[in-house]
């Protein structure tokens, strides 16, 4: 919604395919132009020094030149606190997901909505359970 096109940067490169695994499953295959893995170990975003913010901020400015993206997606929750200061530097929306997707759930629940009951997300049809489960179903 921010941008044409998205690049993620995240900790360590071996999970860069986890990741595209996960564009393709939520169906961002068209706006995600790519994955950038820094080789950040997680736990040097704890402390979060100058050095580490830099490397992230490197990789994110490569992305951006290389993908043509518009935004940047942090692929590691334990890079959050860093959403503001490469926002600033970057110049550009820089998004942590798990930020995102709890304001879009506490957005959901103040417009009052929830899933369909129709169709594809109806409630199952009765059934009658026999053999092991039978003791499981509602008399």
């Amino acid at each position: 919604m921010l941008a044409t096109g998205f690049s993620v940067v995240t900790t360590m490169t071996r999970t860069c395919v986890i990741a595209e695994r996960l564009v393709l499953r939520y169906g961002f295959e068209r706006s995600c132009r790519g994955i950038h893995g820094t080789d950040i170990p997680v736990l040097a975003l704890e402390g979060c020094g100058e050095d580490v913010v830099a490397q992230i901020e490197a990789a994110a400015r490569q992305a951006l030149r290389s993908d043509r993206s518009g935004a940047i997606v942090l692929g590691c929750a334990g890079m959050a606190d860093l959403c503001h200061t490469l926002q600033q530097r970057l110049g550009v929306p820089v998004i942590d997901g798990v930020s995102a997707a709890v304001h879009l759930a506490r957005a959901l629940v103040g417009l009052k909505l929830a899933t369909s009951k129709q169709g594809d997300y109806a409630r199952p049809l009765p059934k009658e359970y026999t053999g092991w489960a039978k003791p499981l179903g509602w008399d």
